[in-house]
């Protein structure tokens, strides 16, 4: 039933709202007739008549560029095997995607009906011309190694099979790492890989460059090992054929030092791993089963070095690690092809990146303290935001020492720029919060499970490991609700407040409160009445430790929602006041947003301690703040009292907090335009730094620009986040769609692991 639900999610998600995962959208304005008549005719026709001149024009006037072919026949794709170029396309929108959100690369994937490797060829050739690159994808063995090697010679922009090349790549670097922890030559270690593919071929190879000795390689394919006496070999698996014959992969693995898996699932027992040499590296690459698996094989071998192809286990060897990085280097020395000398290069800087310090958002987003170098740790995780400054770089300088570059670039540290700026623009701050948050799930009350999107939210928070939900409301509708969208999870507490089931804990939570209260007012018969309410019930929980973080506010005005978490819950130790900040997922990076909920007026102090909580909850997502406080106003332009308000709240910050970067007061423009605020006002501690945190003068301005920002730029929303307050809850806008109320999870959850590690630090 689970598996049809997913089944069923996964075509309404590439269908609704529009179909497809992809799609061109313009550049340029074109707003205006004026706009309209450059654009096209007859505007037009001057760069047709400069390309013409010079064909290398194209790079200046078009996306050429900055644009690659996903390229395939649908032949060899995924684990579907021959389904037919149709069939093919949602994976190479899927490739077009994630070059997207990765490298900032534009993609066309091509889905071509042949099988035929001269009218394949040909076709490519063709369309060539439009491209800066082109990559194939799931094409069948041994046609995918004539196609690659033909288009490599016949065409003068990079081509590359990711197929064979990706995971040789990754696998390369890990390699090299896992042999210098296990202090091996590279020149002396047995090797057994199983699988003789494209991609184990192409693995073998790089291996061989790297200095892995061809005699000391093994490969098994479905008929066993490569040997000389076999006449059904390709010439490419010639290569690897040893001239002494092995019954079987447990007779090869006795002594091996390397095991590389691109076959099927649990074909390698804890037996051979024990025939391995002394500290071995056992990389299972078969998905969604690995060779071995991996809680197995550490169980197995204590000194064992191992990596997998899942993201649930440490060391991934992850394609995204290579071929965005890959092309976006080649692309940006508009290099003619991509040599060996380019994929070593990717190798050598994947595998120095895994060696350097990890980025504190890196260890918050895997929810670790501290990754280190190490058997854990022998790759870069895909999230690492260094990925885009070292591997395109190490890729260019190698594409113009061997002479393939028509493009070369002058200056890095320009160029390291530019590639952070093309990676403002995606939502990967989101990814690494969810990420975090399937470290260490919580248990999360969400209050309005009785509706609809309330409850889908945490039908997906379940099913992807984010939190452990709770629901509340009426126990008869949210079974029929659940019944509905299929959501079977026996294991997930259903709790009404108002039912006969909750007495003992109504009535238990009913003196608890009591006791707290009863000098303001309160009776215990008042106390009994209100944790009927599922507000009080679920704070209640939080309070007593029966949850560990509470989301509410779908179907009820905001200020409803917040009393009652104000008056149980309270503030943390030093706050004198909450505020609301949201992460907007913009087109120039992730920007925080306060206060958006909570304070309709506040004053000068009141405003410093916002931007102060905000600061902290920005470090949270592991960004280090970079504060502007809005105004109509620049320093002192204007002595108006609003204005005034904003002075006075920057003079409390650098006076009290003067490691902290804000400045201000400063409109709204000046604080996003770098380049404008260090023209008009270079003395500012902002100028020349990028903003990523707006605090703004009253709830009117922080709510509208907010809501302006979602609506008109479709900005991911993420918020309000609740600051100040002694335990994990949100309150959610009226009316949250199903995506906002996930990414609220996420946050509850990444909000109780902190306030249980402050909690655990103060204790020491």
């Amino acid at each position: 039933m689970k598996n049809e639900r997913k089944r069923r999610e996964a075509l309404v998600y590439h269908a609704k709202p529009h179909p497809g995962k992809i799609q061109v959208v313009p550049t340029k304005k074109y707003s205006t007739q004026r706009d309209l008549s450059l654009a096209y005719s007859p505007g037009v026709a001057e760069p047709c008549l400069e390309i013409h001149k010079n064909v290398e024009n194209v790079y200046k006037y078009t996306t050429k560029g900055n644009l690659v072919a996903v390229i395939s026949n649908g032949t060899a794709v995924l684990g579907l095997g021959d389904i037919g170029p149709e069939a093919s396309k949602p994976v190479m929108e899927g490739k077009g995607l994630l070059f997207k959100i990765f490298a900032d690369i534009d993609v066309f994937d091509i889905e071509v009906d042949t099988k035929d490797v001269d009218a394949f060829v040909e076709t490519v050739k063709n369309i060539a011309p439009t491209f800066g690159g082109i990559n194939l994808e799931d094409i069948a063995a041994p046609e995918a190694f004539e196609i690659e090697r033909r288009l490599k010679e016949e065409l003068d922009i990079p081509v590359m099979h990711d197929d064979q090349h990706g995971t040789a790549i990754i696998s390369s670097a890990a390699l090299l790492n896992a042999l210098d922890l296990a202090n091996k030559k590279i020149g002396k270690v047995k090797v057994v890989i199983s699988g003789a593919g494209s991609a184990a071929i192409a693995c073998a190879n790089l291996y061989v460059s790297l200095g892995v000795k061809v005699e000391n390689i093994i490969m098994f394919d479905v008929k066993g090992a490569l040997h000389q006496g076999r006449e059904d070999l390709s010439e490419l698996q010639k290569r690897f054929a040893g001239k002494k014959k092995y019954e079987n992969l447990s007779a090869a693995m006795d002594g091996a030092d390397v095991f590389l898996g691109l076959s099927v699932g649990n074909i390698v027992t804890p037996e051979m791993l024990k025939k391995m040499a002394k500290r071995p590296i056992v990389f299972a690459m078969a998905n969604p089963e690995p060779e071995i698996d991996y809680d197995l094989a550490i169980a197995t071998r204590k000194d064992i070095i191992m990596a997998t192809g899942r993201s649930d286990h440490p060391n991934q060897v992850n394609n995204v690690l290579g071929f965005p990085f890959i092309f976006r280097g080649a692309l940006d020395v508009r290099a003619t092809k991509i040599n060996e000398e380019m994929k070593m290069a990717a190798v050598k800087a994947l595998a120095r990146l895994a060696k350097d310090p990890v980025p504190e958002q890196v260890n918050i987003a895997y929810g670790e303290t501290k990754l280190n170098f190490g058997k854990d740790y022998i790759i870069p995780k895909p999230f690492d935001p260094r990925l885009i400054t070292q591997i395109p770089p190490a890729v260019a300088k190698a594409a113009m020492e061997t002479g393939v570059a028509k493009h070369p670039i002058l200056d890095w540290a320009r160029y390291e720029d530019e590639l952070l700026e093309r990676m403002g623009n995606d939502n990967k701050i989101t990814r690494l919060l969810m990420n975090r948050a399937k470290m260490d799930p919580k248990k999360v009350i969400f209050a309005e499970a009785d509706h609809l999107d309330v409850l889908k939210a945490a039908q997906i928070v379940y099913d992807e490991g984010i939190a452990k939900p709770i629901l509340m409301g009426r126990k008869d509708v949210i079974e029929e609700l659940m019944r509905e969208i299929d959501f079977h999870a026996d294991d997930v507490p259903i709790i009404d407040s108002k039912s006969d089931a909750e007495n003992d804990r109504r009535n238990r939570y009913a003196d608890v409160y009591w006791q707290t209260r009863k000098r303001k007012g309160v009776t215990r018969y008042d106390a009994q009445l209100l944790m009927r309410q599922r507000n009080y019930f679920a704070a209640m929980m939080v309070n007593e430790g029966d949850a560990d973080a509470l989301l509410s506010g779908y179907s009820r005005a905001y200020p409803t929602v917040l009393r009652p978490m104000l008056e149980l819950i309270g503030k943390a130790k030093g706050v004198s006041k909450v505020a609301a900040t949201n992460l907007m997922n913009t087109s120039r990076g992730p920007l925080f947003i306060s206060d958006t909920s909570v304070n309709i007026d506040p004053t000068a102090k009141e405003l410093g301690k916002i931007a102060q909580m905000t600061a902290r909850t920005v470090r949270l997502f592991g960004m280090e703040p970079v504060i502007a406080m809005i105004s109509y106003a620049n320093f002192g332009s204007s002595q108006n009292e609003k204005a005034a308000k904003v002075k006075e709240a920057v003079d409390y910050l650098h006076r009290f907090y003067p490691d902290l970067i804000v400045d201000g007061e400063m409109q709204t423009d000046f604080a996003l335009n770098s380049e404008m605020l260090q023209k008009k006002f270079p003395f500012s501690k902002l100028a020349g730094r990028k903003v990523n945190t707006l605090v703004f003068p009253n709830l009117d301005a922080g709510n509208s620009n907010y809501k302006l920002l979602k609506e008109l730029n479709k900005s991911e929303s993420v918020g309000p986040i609740l600051m100040g307050m002694n335990k994990p809850v949100h309150v959610l806008q009226l009316g949250a769609s199903v995506e906002e109320i996930v990414n609220m999870t996420a946050v509850a959850v990444v909000d109780a692991q902190e306030k249980e590690r402050k909690a655990k630090r103060e204790q020491q």
